[in-house]
């Protein structure tokens, strides 16, 4: 089936679309982030404000915009790939000129109404520029070095601007997602060994670097790392944060100390209750039951775009929602590795639960992209 042939076929009409919706997929969102609501209203000490409410507002629009995107034609989505990424850029270079300051980094724009971090929207722009980039590729040249460069500064923009702020976090799901869409469009592996060993050879040049002229990381990222490996050398300092955690994590047992009866984030000792470490706040109040059941909606919803993804008889489709799958994956993971003292401490929110507006709304355009190439894939396919 040719391009075009494609692009006329595989568009449902009226109410057909909305009958080619993954409900599944929707009820899965929609549970998580109902598990967000409720703990962001238990660290408030049982009110709506002042985050709950403002996060349902934003799951409300995220839905609203996840429809609107998935009605759209995913070859619309396609050729409008690269201005979407330009778009990130152009925000990302904006930040660095006129973006807010919080926490000692610069990583947001203030809108009025809300506060948008331009490096959540180079996240899905750049796996669906990637995923468009090999779809127009011949697959005869994915692996050949002059085609492979291409990637690969598509990759290097984003992630050198996000750095800058600095967050070193999102900066490293840029390039593992960036990584995981060129190896599943076939690029060898023997690109991917170098990488390692490149990055290997990086590490020791950071640890090496430490206290030099040439220090190749911020003072607050090698306490982080110290932190990491050892939070008990400072535990009213910079290991606070990990030894409160790993406090409530324990706590919580197998069914928790029940809602609202948290102790470490009632009594404030959990720092950011209700951003980064709002997982710790659900295994305290709800034990190993709780966390865990948010795990499964997790990976349920990591396996229904998995299916749709190999179901789906389109390369750009197929890419892009693996893609998508690999970024949201690796928000959970970073984010549970990071409050469990598994990952050093970087400041990746918990997906669809984590208090704020430009994950939330970024994340359920991405959702928005998945349901697009669901509801468009070609006839006979369905």
């Amino acid at each position: 089936m040719s391009y075009l042939e494609y692009r006329v076929q595989s568009i449902p009409t009226g109410l057909q679309k909305f009958l080619y919706f993954n409900w599944a997929l929707i009820l899965l969102i929609t549970a998580a982030a109902s598990i967000g609501f409720v703990m962001l209203y238990s660290v408030a000490g049982g009110s709506f404000s002042p985050w709950a409410e403002p996060q349902i507002k934003r799951f409300a629009l995220g839905m609203f915009v996840m429809i609107a995107i998935g009605l759209v034609p995913i070859w619309i989505w396609r050729n409008l790939s690269g201005l979407g990424y330009l778009a990130s850029l152009a925000l990302l270079a904006a930040v660095e000129i006129m973006g807010t300051t919080g926490m000692g980094a610069q990583r947001w724009i203030d809108l009025g109404f809300m506060r948008l971090q331009p490096s959540e929207l180079a996240k899905i722009s750049l796996v669906v520029l990637l995923a468009a980039y090999y779809d127009w590729l011949p697959l005869n040249k994915v692996s050949r070095p002059l085609w492979v460069l291409v990637p690969i500064l598509i990759i290097i923009l984003p992630t050198a601007f996000v750095i800058q702020q600095p967050d070193l976090g999102t900066a490293l799901l840029l390039l593992i997602a960036g990584a995981v869409v060129m190896f599943l469009a076939g690029v060898h592996w023997g690109y991917f060994a170098t990488v390692i060993f490149a990055g290997i050879s990086t590490l020791v040049a950071i640890f090496q670097s430490r206290g030099t002229a040439w220090q190749l990381l911020q003072d607050y990222q090698y306490r982080r790392i110290d932190t990491f490996l050892d939070p008990s050398q400072d535990p009213l300092g910079a290991g606070y944060h990990i030894t409160q955690s790993k406090i409530a994590l324990g706590s919580g047992g197998w069914t928790g100390r029940g809602f609202m009866q948290g102790t470490q984030s009632r009594l404030n000792f959990l720092p950011e209750k209700h951003t980064d470490f709002i997982f710790t706040t659900l295994a305290e109040e709800f034990g190993f039951i709780g966390a865990a059941s948010l795990l499964v909606i997790y990976l349920l919803i990591i396996a229904f775009g998995i299916a749709a993804a190999l179901r789906n008889k389109d390369r750009f489709s197929s890419l892009m929602i693996m893609g998508i799958m690999t970024t949201f994956f690796l928000f959970f993971a970073v984010n549970m590795s990071m409050v469990m003292g598994l990952a050093p401490v970087v400041g990746v929110p918990l997906p669809l639960v984590s208090y704020g507006g430009s994950a939330m709304l970024i994340l359920m355009l991405g959702f928005g992209l998945v349901q697009s190439a669901h509801i468009h894939r070609p006839k006979g396919i369905r």
